[in-house]
C-alpha cells in the first residue's frame, strides 16, 4: 500500500501576487495525489476569499496583522493581534493535520510561521520578488527551505526555482492558438500586435501614453490589444477602421492574449516578467514608480539577458512609442531574438519544483 501523501497548509493571500502561486503549487501537489489534504490560511477579505473556493479548496481565516510602519495605538495592539493570528494559524495546522506549512509571504504568512516552528513542523518560503518582504525574511530564518522567483534575491539558502503559474500559461503555446486567439480579441490574423497590459488593476500611465500614441501605432499597421482596468477608461486617438485598437477592462483569458501578442508592455510585477518570459515574448517593462522599486529589479535579470527593455515611467510617452517602440515592433529578426532570450530567462516548471520541495520537506521534517 502506497503511503498516504502528505497533509499540506498555504499560507498567503491579500494579492493575486501571492494567491496565484499558491494556488499553482496547489493545483500540481493535487495532481500528482487527487487525496493530497490542502488547506489554505488567507484573510476575511482578500481575493483569496472568492479565489480559493473558486478553485476548490477550503480556506480558513487568519485575521490581518499588518505591522505599523510608526509608533501608534496599532503598535501597542501587535502583540495581542499577533497572538490572535497565531493561534487561528495552530487551529489551521490542527483542521488539516498539516505535515508541512508553505507561506508565499504577506500578512498572512507570519503567522503560519510562527505556529509552523511552535509546533516543530517543517516550513518552505517562496519569496515572489526579487526584494523580499518582511514576512518572508522572517520565515526564511527557520528552514533551508527557501524557494525563490529571481536570481539575486537576498534570503539564506535559497534555490531560484521561478513562479509557479497557471497551467494554461505556462503550457502556452502560443503558434497553435495565435489565429484563434487573435479572432477572441476581434483582431486581424496578419498584423503586428501590440499587447499593454498594466496588470489586473491597470496602469494610468499605460492607458494615458497609449491612448494618445494610437494614431502612431495604427498608421503604423501595427494593432493593439489594450487592458485598461477595471473602471478605467482609454480613448484611443485616430482609430482606424482597418487596423484594430481593442480596449477591454479586464483579459480573463491571458493564455489567449499571450497567442495573440508579438510584443508586451506592461508593468514589472512578478507575475507579468514570469509569465512573459515563460511564453517567450518580448517586452517593454515600465516599473511601477512607487514603493521600494522591486519592480525594476525584477525585469532587471531578463533585460540583462535580452529578452526585453526598461522603461523609466516618466519616460513612457508618445514620444517614446514613435522613437523607441515601434521600431522594435517593426523590427521582425530583432523581436525573435528578444523572445528567444526571454524564452531562455523564463521558468515554465516552477509549480513541479515547488512540489519537490515541498514533499521533500514533509519528508525530511523540520
Amino acid at each position: 500500500m502506497s503511503p498516504a501523501p502528505p497533509a499540506v497548509l498555504l499560507a498567503g493571500g491579500g494579492t493575486a501576487g501571492h494567491v496565484a502561486p499558491l494556488l499553482a503549487l496547489a493545483d500540481c501537489l493535487a495532481g500528482r495525489d487527487a487525496a493530497t489534504p490542502i488547506l489554505v490560511l488567507g484573510t476575511a477579505n482578500g481575493l483569496e476569499q472568492r479565489m480559493v473556493p473558486d478553485r476548490g479548496y477550503a480556506l480558513a481565516v487568519v485575521p490581518r496583522v499588518p505591522m505599523p510602519r510608526r509608533p501608534s495605538a496599532d503598535l501597542l495592539a501587535l502583540p495581542g493581534r499577533l497572538r490572535d493570528a497565531v493561534r487561528a494559524a495552530e487551529r489551521a495546522i490542527d483542521e488539516v493535520g498539516a505535515d508541512v506549512v508553505v507561506g508565499f509571504g504577506g500578512y498572512v504568512s507570519t503567522p503560519a510561521y510562527l505556529a509552523a516552528r511552535r509546533r516543530g513542523l517543517p516550513l518552505v518560503v517562496h519569496e515572489q520578488n526579487s526584494r523580499p518582504g518582511l514576512a518572508n525574511r522572517v520565515g526564511a530564518r527557520f528552514t533551508r527551505y527557501v524557494a525563490v522567483t529571481f536570481p539575486g534575491t537576498p534570503l539564506p539558502h535559497s534555490i531560484r526555482i521561478g513562479l509557479p503559474m497557471r497551467a494554461e500559461v505556462a503550457h502556452l503555446d502560443r503558434d497553435a492558438l495565435r489565429e484563434k486567439a487573435r479572432e477572441h480579441f476581434g483582431l486581424r490574423p496578419d498584423l503586428v500586435t501590440l499587447l499593454v497590459y498594466g496588470g489586473s488593476q491597470g496602469a494610468q500611465r499605460l492607458n494615458e501614453t497609449f491612448g494618445r500614441a494610437a494614431a502612431d501605432l495604427v498608421g503604423a499597421g501595427v494593432q493593439v490589444l489594450h487592458a485598461s482596468g477595471e473602471g478605467k477608461q482609454v480613448a484611443p486617438a485616430g482609430e482606424s477602421s482597418d487596423v484594430p485598437y481593442v480596449v477591454v477592462p479586464y483579459l480573463d483569458r491571458m493564455d489567449l492574449a499571450y497567442a495573440a501578442a508579438d510584443l508586451v508592455v506592461g508593468r514589472a510585477g512578478a507575475g507579468t516578467v514570469c509569465e512573459v518570459t515563460a511564453v517567450g515574448l518580448p517586452a517593454a517593462y515600465v516599473p511601477l514608480p512607487i514603493g521600494n522599486g522591486e519592480q525594476a529589479l525584477n525585469a532587471r535579470p531578463v533585460v540583462n539577458a535580452g529578452g526585453g527593455v526598461l522603461v523609466d515611467d516618466a519616460a513612457c510617452s508618445p514620444a517614446w512609442v514613435r522613437s523607441g517602440l515601434l521600431p522594435l515592433l517593426m523590427d521582425a529578426p530583432r523581436r525573435e531574438r528578444m523572445g528567444h532570450a526571454a524564452s531562455g530567462f523564463g521558468v515554465r516548471d516552477a509549480d513541479e519544483r515547488l512540489a519537490d520541495m515541498v514533499l521533500a520537506a514533509a519528508e525530511g521534517g523540520s
